[in-house]
């Protein structure tokens, strides 16, 4: 059996529980594929199960998926771009050599130098003038904002707030709302406000001076990517009919709005995305011809993860930080 270098978590906690460790290369079934990862993606989402930082409601579930006393899965990561190195002998998609771009769900494993992939997961290639790097940041942080842009109906000319817009679903929730002709308002922290404004936000809001529910403006669609905005007064910053986009959530804050939908004119959406296959080509056709860019903060090695882990914690992150496992080059 080969071996590979992985980032192995075996507990709850700081950076400091991410190891660089030698394990056995995994074997592809008969439906996945194998796959050398040259690029993968670290996002927020990463941190906050590593410390286990979630909404209360939800710590029971996720535990007992993840692990009650230490994690069950033993490698993170959750979206990479890399090179089929093997396919099992029913994979009629894709062949050795392919450069592709995947999300791997559930699942995890992209903190790794290879990863075995079902080749009915959110799997495409990667276009030819696309760089890894900037494959490696699309299908968490793009599907998830397509997932829910679209959910809203977002239409040309309507106002949107997306609140917490410096991240990897926001940066490009901002361009995908702009690129359907949308006037895009953003709020985060004064640092990432230049870099808002160069991808397509028309109007910035630096969150620790401005309280963007008290300013009087009334929005067809508010987006919450961060899971912090006030849930009565941005309610009262929509106009009749607006949408309201909830991703990262409670049980508590769903179940009211369920009941907001119900008993009003306005919908408070929330669910997981469809993370498919054709909406990663779609969005990766889109980055390939420049209608979407990839805001990539950071570099970091895989051996450096520790260190990207931390900076990520500072909340100062803009866009995506990336973490370069392995060459291009022929296998």
């Amino acid at each position: 059996m080969t071996k590979m270098k992985a980032i192995i978590w075996t507990q709850y906690g700081p950076p400091e529980v991410l190891q660089l460790q030698s394990v056995d290369t995994p074997q592809p079934k008969d439906q996945e594929i194998l796959i050398r990862v040259v690029t993968s993606n670290v996002f927020t989402g990463d941190c906050e199960m590593r410390r286990f930082k979630i909404h209360p409601s939800m710590w029971v579930p996720v535990r007992l998926f993840m692990g009650l006393m230490k994690p069950r899965i033993k490698i993170m990561g959750q979206e990479l771009s890399g090179i089929v190195v093997a396919t099992g002998k029913e994979v009629t998609h894709f062949n050795t050599g392919d450069a592709i771009m995947a999300c791997t769900g559930a699942r995890f494993g992209s903190y790794a130098e290879y990863i075995c992939l079902p080749e009915s997961y959110a799997i495409t290639l990667k276009p030819e003038n696309l760089s890894f790097e900037a494959a490696a940041t699309l299908p968490v942080g793009g599907l998830h904002a397509l997932h829910f842009l679209r959910k809203s109906k977002l239409a040309k000319n309507e106002k949107i707030l997306i609140f917490g817009a410096g991240g990897c679903i926001g940066t490009y929730a901002v361009q995908i709302a702009r690129n359907l002709g949308a006037e895009v308002t953003v709020v985060d922290s004064a640092d990432k406000l230049d870099m808002l404004r160069s991808i397509g936000a028309r109007h910035v809001i630096d969150y620790a001076k401005e309280d963007f529910s008290k300013n009087g403006i009334l929005y067809d669609v508010i987006f919450d990517v961060a899971g912090k905005s006030p849930y009565a007064r941005s309610l009262n910053s929509l106009k009749r009919t607006g949408r309201y986009l909830l991703a990262n959530i409670g049980l508590s804050v769903m179940l009211r709005g369920w009941w907001t939908s119900k008993r009003t004119t306005r919908k408070v959406l929330f669910s997981a995305p469809a993370m498919s296959a054709s909406n990663l080509k779609h969005l990766a056709t889109l980055l390939a011809e420049g209608k979407l860019k990839s805001v990539i903060d950071k570099h970091y090695r895989l051996d450096e993860v520790v260190e990207a882990h931390k900076y990520i914690d500072t909340g100062k992150k803009q866009g995506h930080v990336v973490l370069n496992v392995g060459s291009t080059g022929a296998e």
